[in-house]
């Protein structure tokens, strides 16, 4: 098989696996009881819908990593996403444990910084991003 049909495929396939994460963060984001019933054959609860919806955060970020796309815009979606929702676990959710804030202040100074970088550097490299 000649180097760039095998490139080709590699991309199509990579597309592929970052659609079938994507689809499954947004699952575990919307409906994380039924997909844990659905995987498992048991509802999450409490804690654990968090989790899941944490876990469908990541799945989004590595779907957006493995798009092809540059890894800042994985990082960025992935530190958005991230504090956001645990502000609103806070907010709303009711667990509150003693690193829940400063970690939602910690994603949003990394993200904040991604995003200077990005801003600062884009000129230099723009492959890289």
């Amino acid at each position: 098989m000649p180097a760039n049909r095998v490139a080709s495929t590699m991309k199509k396939l990579l597309v592929l696996a970052a659609c079938v994460e994507i689809l499954t963060g947004l699952a575990f984001l919307i409906a994380p009881s039924r997909v844990g019933l659905l995987l498992f054959n048991e509802e999450l609860n409490g804690i654990a819908t968090s989790i899941a919806r944490m876990t469908g955060i990541a799945l989004i970020a590595l779907g957006v990593a493995c798009w092809p796309s540059p890894a800042l815009v994985a990082m960025l979606t992935y530190g958005v996403l991230v504090a956001l929702y645990l502000a609103y676990v806070g907010l709303v959710g009711g667990w509150t444990g003693v690193l829940l804030w400063p970690a939602v202040v910690l994603h949003v100074v990394l993200t904040g910084l991604l995003i200077w970088a990005f801003a600062k550097n884009k000129d230099a490299n723009p492959e890289t991003y």
